[in-house]
């Protein structure tokens, strides 16, 4: 751990300038450009340069801005022996405007090598670069010795605070992306679950419509097929394809159905029952304080109830049916009881098909179980004293 911390980069993030606001990107603009306007006036003010050296000051200080330039771009890249090399020829450069007599160039680019490598660099390399920098400020500089300390600790210091502010905004850039990934892929695992609820609901209202509207077909294919009076079966016929135009439009409601729930479309539950109820000939009770429900939940105690009103209709014809809809405090609860025995399913020949509910559509109440079990809710059903009792509980 110790040995990564002298030898890792600066997060990318903190070598970029992702996440400046625009108001510190025009300061630090403004920054290098008076920099760079002082390091020239320098030059050309300069006594020593004269003629060609005029020229020459004004290419040193150009090389020097390309260096610095090239600099912030190597490191942003993590090359660090390319780094190097360009700090090497700022430090020539600056030793060239010592030696030259201008002072204040010199020191100048002195100071914003020690501050940089401090800020962009692994330590291990930011440490002996900087006190490179500073100990040839030190030996040059011409003023005491409280002065050149007090500049010196002030570039090291302004270098290591650079350095924290940059890795402190690196971090706080990759947690910020980090978190944009993280909500992008969970909008994605909350569409593909939402495909997968739509496609489930599809699926158990078509499998069920088209089950039943085949069983229908198959039956009058047969009647036609093996009769040898088609007039005289005629109404039988004419039976099973009204049959099948009418699962067909059931289908196509419940689909309709389910498409409004995903939307949030849905009439209340209540509302819902007492259509249904009144239709069957059964009784609804409903207590407890009523709220508004999910569509999931909506539709699975819809679902539920359709399909256990089915079964009665189909296995005990006549019996007295109560539903009852229960808003408990945290749950919410569904009861469908019959009072009728059941009638066992007839076998062989076209009337087995009869059946509807044992056509594995995953329409019946096995299906409508796996969806209360997806809600986090139960569903059971079974034999009661008088009859039948269908009972669903599902969060809400």
């Amino acid at each position: 751990m110790a040995l990564s911390i002298w030898t890792s980069w600066p997060l990318r993030e903190a070598l970029s300038r992702a996440g400046f606001s625009t108001t510190r990107l025009w300061i630090g603009r403004g920054i290098r450009v008076l920099v760079m306007g002082a390091l020239l006036w320098s030059a050309l003010a300069n006594r020593e340069f004269r003629g060609a050296g005029v020229v020459l000051g004004l290419a040193t200080v150009a090389l020097c801005g390309v260096a610095l330039w090239g600099f912030f771009h190597t490191t942003l890249q993590h090359r660090l022996w390319p780094a190097l090399g360009l700090l090497a020829l700022l430090e020539i450069g600056a030793l060239w405007f010592h030696l030259e007599g201008a002072r204040v160039p010199a020191a100048v680019v002195w100071g914003a090598t020690a501050v940089i490598s401090m800020e962009r660099l692994p330590l291990a390399a930011a440490l002996p670069a900087m006190a490179v920098s500073l100990g040839a400020y030190t030996l040059r500089s011409p003023d005491d010795w409280l002065s050149t300390a007090t500049t010196v600790i002030g570039l090291g210091l302004a270098g290591y605070v650079l350095r924290l502010d940059s890795e402190a905004r690196g971090n706080a850039q990759r947690l910020l992306t980090q978190e944009r990934a993280a909500r992008k892929a969970e909008a994605e695992t909350a569409a593909l679950a939402e495909r997968s609820r739509i496609a489930r609901e599809i699926h158990d209202v078509l499998a069920h419509s088209l089950s039943a509207q085949l069983v229908h077909l198959e039956a009058a294919r047969l009647l036609i097929q093996r009769s040898e009076d088609l007039e005289a079966d005629r109404q039988q016929v004419l039976e099973r394809v009204v049959a099948a135009r009418g699962m067909a439009r059931e289908g196509l409601d419940g689909t309709r159905q389910a498409l409004s729930a995903l939307r949030g479309e849905m009439a209340p539950v209540e509302d819902f029952l007492h259509h249904l109820t009144a239709a069957e000939g059964a009784r609804l009770e409903v207590t407890g304080e009523r709220r508004t429900l999910s569509p999931e939940a909506a539709l699975a105690l819809r679902r539920v109830a359709q399909e256990a009103l089915t079964n009665v209709r189909k296995h005990a014809p006549g019996a007295r049916v109560t539903v009852r809809l229960d808003y408990a405090e945290s749950e919410v609860e569904l009861e469908v009881r019959d009072s009728g025995a059941r009638r066992k399913p007839r076998g062989g020949g076209p009337g087995a098909l009869d059946d509807l509910g044992s056509s594995g559509s995953g329409y019946g109440l096995l299906g409508m179980r796996e969806r209360a079990e997806l809600l986090g809710g139960t569903l059971d059903s079974g034999p009661d004293e008088e009859g039948f009792v269908v009972r669903l509980r599902v969060p809400a």
